[in-house]
């Protein structure tokens, strides 16, 4: 097992994978890998569309089951000790929300299945996320901005240790964009280890500690934050 160093302090792995691949009946998407994510850090996926971040993404989260190998988070084994990971909040692809319910009752309604957050703490969320102004205003009449911060809210909400987040800055204009590079930066210096997905090489350049590229199954790390596909 490696030990990452960071600021003078031993870190181990909080994501580890360890000769992991996946098939889709007989086509392999996904080819036998084995990588560790350092706890702490913010940590970029770049690749085009189809490379298999996503498919990484969703066997980490337990929303698949690899073909081979194992999936540890937390010192847990994916699959094994736990069905899903403990402490882990989530964007992947499209989140699903009730549109005729306000962003607070959306946020609510889910924080009721595991009771670990209070109201005050959906309604600080969504200070956080920019949100804290919607009062009433149904989810359906969002923008796609608004959607995406909505989002982001359910993946924070309860804190997690584990944030995993596909593509975090669809849909925000710019203003939007800065503020929550800024959100994710704090909970950084918090803990809060960070995997992204993206195809931004200014959210790679000013938010990533380590970089990886996904190409047709194959996961290799970039040391050249300046260049890498884009679509």
């Amino acid at each position: 097992m490696i030990i990452a160093k960071k600021r003078g302090v031993y870190m181990e792995p909080y994501i580890i994978l360890d000769g992991v691949s996946k098939s889709f009946r007989s086509v392999e998407v996904l080819k036998p890998l084995s990588i560790e994510f350092e706890e702490g850090l913010i940590h970029g996926i770049v690749g085009r569309n189809g490379s298999g971040k996503t498919v990484m993404m969703k066997l980490i989260l337990g929303f698949l089951k690899p073909t081979q190998g194992t999936v540890t988070v937390g010192k847990k084994r994916v699959g094994k000790d736990v069905d899903f990971p403990q402490d882990v909040g989530a964007i992947i692809e499209n989140v699903d929300f009730i549109p005729y319910l306000n962003a607070y009752d959306n946020l609510y309604n889910l924080a009721a299945i595991r009771h670990r957050i209070t109201k005050e703490d959906v309604k600080q969320v969504l200070e956080t996320v920019g949100l804290g102004d919607t009062g009433r205003k149904k989810v359906a009449k969002f923008s796609l901005g608004m959607r995406q911060r909505l989002a982001i809210a359910q993946a924070i909400m309860e804190k997690p240790k584990l944030i995993i987040l596909d593509e975090p800055m669809n849909g925000l204009d710019n203003n939007g964009v800065r503020e929550m590079r800024e959100l994710f930066i704090a909970l950084k210096k918090e803990g809060t280890t960070i995997l992204m997905a993206t195809h931004s090489s200014d959210d790679v350049r000013e938010l990533c500690d380590t970089v990886h590229e996904m190409d047709c199954g194959v996961i290799s790390k970039r040391d050249d934050l300046n260049s890498f596909p884009t679509t």
